[in-house]
């Protein structure tokens, strides 16, 4: 059964407004791999915004997901809130239903914790075990990783707070850091590997990382909304030394165990 998962550093979902419009759609290239790599034309998709403190949050986060993977590209969706995930038998059986689970962004720090305590954390690893895409945006592609970066201090209280480092589900052994191309960013994780001495994988908006089984490859699309060139980084200390590479940006597969390897020798920043 091939591992999948597709983390979004970052972008425009095509939001609903409260005025009624929406934002900008600039991860339509990803959600289209997404459904891509399920096998099926129109998968089964389960959205968890547990990242959202709210029922409200996390219903309007859903309506706009509905719009995108059910209005665009015919999807069956379904929502699991966070105040049902201990209903075993509701849990099991949306997850059995679902091909994909997608996680939105958020509160990375509120989302892990709520997950370790209700033992939703292995509903979520035994997932991934059994094929289903796993994915997401923000802090719902940081929480695949072993660690990331997380700005939810400054979600809960204010931007005065800083970047934190947050443990997560552990499936790929790396420090995920969305939004690279954010002031503050590249500090942080520059900081966070000091001590966790992991592979720095700093993923930019409106580009993401695909995973499938021992490859990866980055996805990206047109930045409507940032003024970027969408791109990749792998970062990590050697010897006294940090450094930084510019990750691959072809479309084709590559090595994963590459990926999470010290080569100083492919020094490029």
């Amino acid at each position: 059964m091939s591992k999948k998962i597709v983390a979004i550093g970052g972008g425009f979902n095509g939001r609903i407004k409260d005025d009624g419009t929406h934002d900008p759609y600039e991860t339509g290239p990803m959600d289209k791999e997404i459904i891509r790599i399920t096998g099926k034309e129109k998968p089964n998709f389960l959205f968890i915004a547990h990242t959202q403190d709210t029922e409200e949050g996390q219903d309007k986060y859903f309506a706009t997901m509905k719009n995108i993977y059910e209005t665009k590209y015919g999807c069956e969706c379904k929502h699991l809130k966070s105040k049902d995930i201990l209903d075993k038998e509701k849990v099991d059986k949306l997850i059995e239903w679902s091909d994909i689970i997608y996680e939105g962004g958020g509160s990375t720090l509120d989302m892990i914790k709520l997950w370790n305590e209700t033992g939703f954390d292995w509903v979520l690893i035994n997932a991934w075990k059994n094929g289903k895409v796993m994915c997401g945006v923000s802090a719902g592609a940081n929480c695949w990783f072993k660690e990331c970066s997380s700005d939810s201090l400054q979600i809960k209280y204010g931007k005065d707070q800083p970047l934190i480092g947050v443990d997560c589900l552990g499936l790929i052994n790396g420090l995920f850091v969305p939004h690279c191309d954010e002031p503050g960013r590249a500090e942080n994780v520059k900081d966070l590997l000091k001590t966790s001495f992991e592979i720095g994988l700093s993923i930019s908006n409106c580009c993401a990382l695909e995973i499938i089984d021992d490859e990866y490859r980055l996805l990206t699309s047109n930045p409507v909304a940032h003024d970027i060139k969408p791109y990749g980084l792998k970062t990590y200390w050697e010897d006294g030394e940090y450094i930084t590479e510019q990750i691959d940006d072809s479309l084709k597969f590559k090595a994963l165990s590459e990926l999470l390897s010290r080569n100083s020798k492919n020094k490029t920043l």
